[in-house]
């Protein structure tokens, strides 16, 4: 069955299923292959380089899949919410929903820190874990006014900005260096050191504001102005917080690993360009052949994230391995191992299907 038959906003399930598939991409390996040192020069090496997060200041298009999702997951609220009390739930139930799977997500992504080194470590930087965070603070302004919810968010960045800039405890009292800034001093509080690839666990209040910016959205989808009115307003909303973004970062640099302002706000506003111009394009414009490819992976995001953490990819992996070098051996290393890489995420692309067709939905 079509999922356009659903009475879906299938814009919303094509933005989340692609940024889902990519996310399930980085676990096929496809994209190290990439940037192997063959391809160094090229097109296809800096494509590649698109695809891994800047070592530390600056933007790549990986930087933006994080923000893309927590934004979705916005968007998608007041429509889940609107729908709850359609069905009869009150405003208590709604909350009593929402509480528990803030909690739910949150144990989630702090026990999938805890696989690897077998034992109970404290660490919150995942998707899973900040988003917590970030949906019990979006629902908590949720039925406010748009303006209050706007501001709230500049509040979140304000905090973030100014404890970044005047924090004074010794050796982390540098803004904005690797290692020696709040955000540093937050994860040695919480975990008791700080992150290797400095990913700070305070992130999740900043990066708020991307959830809060969904909701937004999302009110405005389902609100009663037309289709084209809707995705010009989303399209100017997004151009506007890229130049606020940009001219903010002649003052704070774009750092995804700490959640700058800068960071924040001009990953929102692509976050906003791209929900316009895929309702624009799917719900507007009805272009919606092929589009299910991508909607039903954004059926079923939280099973395929979890699938793929906790070594679901690396299990296909090993079992295509032997098939797949018997048959692209002769292509070489590198040729062997992208066709690989393929072949694992189409697979784990045919397990959303499967679901889908079953009608398998993991929710929380």
């Amino acid at each position: 069955m079509n999922p356009s038959s659903q009475q879906r906003l299938l814009s919303l399930d094509f933005y989340r299923g692609i940024t889902m598939f990519l996310l399930i991409a980085e676990f096929s390996h496809l994209f190290s292959y990439l940037v192997s040192p063959e391809f160094e020069g090229t097109f296809v090496y800096a494509l590649g380089e698109q695809f891994h997060h800047v070592e530390w200041e600056g933007l790549h298009f990986w930087d933006l899949i994080q923000p893309f999702f927590m934004f979705i997951v916005g968007v998608a609220m007041p429509m889940s919410f609107a729908k709850r009390m359609e069905k009869g739930a009150n405003y208590s139930e709604v909350s009593q929903h929402a509480y528990k799977r803030a909690f739910v997500l949150l144990v989630l992504g702090w026990g999938l820190y805890c696989i690897d080194p077998g034992e109970i470590v404290f660490r919150f930087q995942n998707v899973l874990a900040q988003l917590a965070v970030t949906y019990l603070l979006a629902f908590l302004v949720m039925r406010k006014t748009v303006a209050f919810q706007i501001a709230f968010s500049l509040l979140l960045l304000l905090v973030s900005e100014l404890l970044y800039r005047f924090f004074p405890v010794e050796g982390f009292d540098y803004a904005f260096q690797a290692g020696e800034n709040f955000g540093a001093w937050f994860n040695v509080l919480i975990a008791g050191e700080e992150d290797s690839g400095h990913w700070a666990m305070f992130n999740a209040l900043p990066t708020a504001a991307h959830t809060i910016w969904g909701v937004c959205a999302g009110k405005l989808l389902i609100g009663p102005l037309s289709g084209k009115r809707k995705w010009r307003l989303l399209l100017v909303g997004g151009l506007v917080a890229l130049f606020l973004g940009y001219a903010l970062s002649t003052f704070t640099p774009i750092i995804k690993r700490i959640a700058t302002s800068s960071f924040v706000i001009i990953s929102g506003g692509w976050s906003l360009i791209g929900l316009a111009i895929c309702y624009w394009w799917i719900d507007v414009r009805k272009h919606q052949k092929g589009v299910w490819v991508f909607a039903i992976v954004g059926m079923n995001p939280l099973f395929i994230y979890l699938f793929a953490h906790v070594g679901g990819a690396d299990l296909v992996r090993k079992i295509l391995l032997p098939f797949s070098n018997a048959i692209f051996g002769w292509t070489g290393e590198l040729g062997a191992g992208l066709v690989l890489s393929l072949l694992v995420l189409l697979a784990m692309w045919y397990i959303c299907f499967w679901l889908y067709k079953r009608k398998i939905f993991f929710k929380v």
